[in-house]
């Protein structure tokens, strides 16, 4: 316990103090001004040659640019939910938007930010032409092939041990998280249809029925990604979520 000259502070609050709270702030605001940078480049900077330039659906046609709007998104109202929100473990009335960052971490800035980076880096070993063509090289560079696949895994993990979040009812996580896979897989069919051409080059050597188990693999595994989101979270705020339930209680 730790004491001060008018009230006993449980360590789980002193999360709210101090260095911690100077971390937490230094995450979002340092996460928040990558992707959006990230983003700000992609968008005026990053010219894709023929076929992948067709216009319909611009950028938004991509998984790694959506969730990177999703990651600016989520340490933006994060960064605002420090000043304005509470951090607190279980506090008497939870504000709004601190709902909002928890639901919206919980259902997608932690799965869909796995989901890109272990999706991304494991066809990127198989053969790299399937995510990510050499011809790519001269306008996708480095340092925001990085930004878009990697430090959005780094971030959530830096975002799990340092910022505590109430796990929404699983039922509900996993129908938001659902509703925005089968939107996007929906999409890219569209894209597919008025393009001419798969988003993904990886999806131009499948045949149909390797589609079909593709798509049903990675909806599963982004599924289990909620899964493990809400299984590393009980682990790492055992403490916390234990001393929760009993304030409620």
């Amino acid at each position: 316990m730790v004491k001060n000259k008018s009230a006993t502070v449980h360590p789980a609050d002193a999360l709210n103090l101090g260095v911690y709270k100077a971390l937490r702030i230094l995450v979002h605001l340092t996460a928040a001004v990558q992707f959006a940078y990230g983003i700000y480049y992609d968008w005026n900077y990053v010219e894709f040659p023929e076929p992948m330039r067709h216009p319909f659906g611009g950028k938004f046609k991509y998984l790694t640019f959506l969730d990177a709007i999703i990651q600016t998104i989520y340490y933006v109202i994060s960064l605002i939910n420090d000043f304005v929100g509470t951090n607190e473990v279980a506090p008497k009335r939870t504000p709004t938007i601190r709902k909002v960052k928890d639901y919206l971490m919980s259902a997608l800035a932690f799965p869909v930010a796995l989901n890109v980076g272990v999706t991304f880096w494991t066809l990127y070993a198989i053969d790299r032409e399937l995510v990510l063509p050499r011809v790519l090289d001269p306008v996708f560079p480095s340092w925001l092939n990085h930004v878009m696949h990697t430090n959005i895994v780094v971030f959530m993990v830096l975002e799990l041990f340092t910022s505590f979040r109430a796990y929404p009812k699983r039922s509900k996580g996993l129908a938001g998280l659902s509703a925005f896979i089968v939107c996007y897989l929906i999409w890219i069919h569209v894209v597919k249809h008025y393009s001419g051409f798969w988003v993904y080059p990886v999806l131009e050597v499948l045949q149909l029925p390797q589609r079909i188990i593709f798509f049903a693999a990675i909806v599963a595994f982004t599924l289990c990604l909620y899964l493990f989101g809400e299984f590393m979270n009980n682990i790492v705020w055992e403490k916390e979520l234990k001393l929760a339930q009993r304030k409620v209680k």
